[in-house]
């Protein structure tokens, strides 16, 4: 089936393959005749300008760069052999390492087309459509567009803001303006949403004002990180990246973000952690805030770029994955797996074992999975197969094959992928409440995420308490790298000596004489190929293909790119407004 809506939705991308159909809002139906003029003649019509900015335009980005920045930069991946993973997690890569124009030009993607669907409703809406409607598409944009922003800032440290797509297409010889001020727009287009977006949405997987709060508090975190004191003014710009301290204001305001989603959202944690990553219930419940929204079906069907590809780079065996599957030589590092299985918890005074979010985040030997292999009595890693000769694999986004959940086909899951959800709110609230502080007794929230999955309470929570939390209720979903980043701002060499002591490349094997995993004995730190991170690895190259389309992108003598500051208006939305 063919509408209008998934026409437009086509002609805005540009040349996609946009068939098949969906029970949800990528597919809408209007009976008017197709033509952007007279496309925008009703307040349903509308929603076919921002649909396409929950699937198609991060296809790349959520493709391979999700986890090999979030996880494979991070150390929660170790892939020796994958071109697209083991330069960043060796901090090899240079500007013509693969991922990276892919991952620059998909965060583009979503600003040009949030930025289309914003100029195109202004320009083509009809008379009758009222300005209360338009500012909701308008919110909707302005959300995909700041938070590929606040991307674009962590992972370049700079970058170009624009709002008019056509207009830069006709002149993209232009500078980059420096990552706080990507940081800034971020915020400001995520007030708008907070403001502007519904508290609830008709169409399941939009977001809602609660969406933007939330992201508002990631973001906020950012930006206490690179100020001083105050609101952002240009002026107070953090220069001593190893202060230990950060703006209040912001950390203040980022409080307040958490809070308005956890007293007035109505989300919920749900019971059991696995039910995070379950077929039936992964898709848009009640502890998702904002999801990319990928189809069900193959991609004949459904068209590329609106399947979830992604399983198909983690699932190792066609047991576990549908036909194609890269992830037999992708593993689980061994500094992870240690977090998993043999913490030294400092504040419990013990070593602690974390069994459920292992189980459901890393398959290794003697794990089962009854929901895999169904018609042969399940899947048991190691068991049922070979284990992997390097490491445990990652469990997380492999759900079986069509055989076992009658949803999934080759390089299309159809499940969705997290880019936002409730557990993450209640530890940036627990950020932001320690400040500048080297603990914080306001562990309630903290605590919720840990009972879940039966780990002790904790009276005070430290910092290394909140990176421990982080990393392991989130392994594999692509922000460790982003929390790392996020410390640098203010705690930068203390991260340069962290990431550089994580045993990055160590293989290790199970011994079924011990029963245990143990590491290679001719490992030796760094490991093969991994370079000496510095201050320089805290920010990628810009590809080499975007450099010489635009030789204002080429890095200086410095190794970073030259910028020219961003001239911001008045605020629309001030933070009285949001949180008052």
């Amino acid at each position: 089936m063919k509408n209008k809506h998934i026409l437009f939705a086509a002609i805005m991308v540009g040349a996609l393959n946009f068939t098949g159909c969906a029970d949800d809002f990528l597919d809408q139906k209007n009976s008017s005749s197709l033509g952007v003029e007279g496309f925008f003649d009703t307040e349903e019509s509308l929603a076919a300008a921002t649909s396409t900015l929950y699937n198609y335009v991060w296809s790349s980005f959520n493709d391979k760069f999700y986890y090999a920045m979030g996880d494979g930069r991070a150390n929660n991946i170790t892939a020796q052999y994958s071109d697209y993973l083991y330069p960043y997690t060796n901090f090899a890569e240079t500007s013509l390492s693969q991922g990276l124009d892919d991952a620059w030009k998909s965060l583009y993607s979503v600003v040009a087309q949030s930025n289309n669907a914003i100029n195109n409703v202004k320009e083509y809406a009809a008379a009758s459509i009222s300005e209360e409607a338009k500012a909701k598409v308008y919110a909707e944009a302005r959300f995909m567009r700041g938070t590929a922003y606040w991307y674009i800032a962590s992972l370049w440290g700079a970058g170009i803001i624009y709002t008019n797509t056509t207009e830069l297409g006709s002149n993209y010889l232009v500078s980059a303006n420096p990552g706080i001020d990507l940081i800034e727009f971020a915020i400001r287009d995520l007030e708008y949403a907070a403001k502007y977006l519904p508290k609830t949405q008709g169409d399941a997987g939009r977001v809602t004002c609660y969406s933007a709060y939330g992201m508002l508090s990631r973001v906020y975190l950012s930006m206490a990180g690179l100020t001083t004191s105050g609101a952002y003014n240009g002026q107070n710009v953090a220069t001593d990246f190893n202060r230990g301290t950060r703006n209040e204001y912001y950390l203040d305001l980022a409080k307040k973000a958490a809070l308005k989603v956890i007293k007035e959202s109505g989300a919920e944690l749900l019971q059991n952690y696995g039910d995070l990553f379950a077929v039936e219930t992964i898709n848009n419940n009640k502890e998702s805030l904002f999801q990319l929204q990928f189809l069900s079906g193959s991609t004949d069907a459904i068209g590329w770029g609106a399947n979830q590809g992604m399983t198909a780079f983690f699932g190792w065996s066609t047991m576990v994955t549908d036909a194609t599957n890269w992830g037999g030589a992708t593993y689980c590092s061994w500094n992870l797996w240690n977090e998993f299985k043999n913490y030294e918890d400092a504040t419990l005074e013990k070593t602690v074992d974390d069994p459920i979010r292992r189980h459901y985040s890393v398959a290794s030997y003697g794990e089962s999975y009854p929901e895999m292999n169904i018609e042969n009595g399940g899947y048991i890693y190691g068991v049922t197969e070979k284990p992997g000769d390097q490491g445990a694999n990652i469990k997380k986004y492999v759900i079986g094959t069509n055989a076992d959940n009658k949803i999934s086909y080759k390089q299309s899951s159809g499940i969705n992928t997290y880019m936002l959800r409730l557990a993450e709110v209640y530890l940036n609230y627990t950020e932001a409440s320690m400040g500048n502080n080297s603990s914080t007794t306001d562990v309630f929230y903290f605590n919720k995420v840990r009972g879940r999955v039966g780990m002790p309470t904790k009276d005070k929570v430290t910092y290394e308490d909140l990176r421990h939390e982080r990393r392991v209720e989130f392994a594999f979903e692509g922000q460790y790298w982003y929390d790392l980043v996020r410390r640098a701002y203010y705690q930068q060499q203390e991260v340069i000596n962290y990431v550089n002591h994580q045993q990055r490349n160590a293989s290790y094997t199970y011994e079924e004489e011990t029963g245990k995993y143990v590491i290679s004995d001719d490992y030796t730190e760094p490991g093969k190929g991994v370079s000496t991170a510095t201050v320089k690895n805290l920010t990628l190259p810009v590809s080499s293909t975007d450099q010489n389309k635009n030789p204002n992108l080429k890095p200086n003598a410095e190794g970073r790119l030259n910028t020219v500051s961003y001239t911001f208006g008045e605020k629309e939305v001030t933070a009285e407004e949001l949180f008052n």
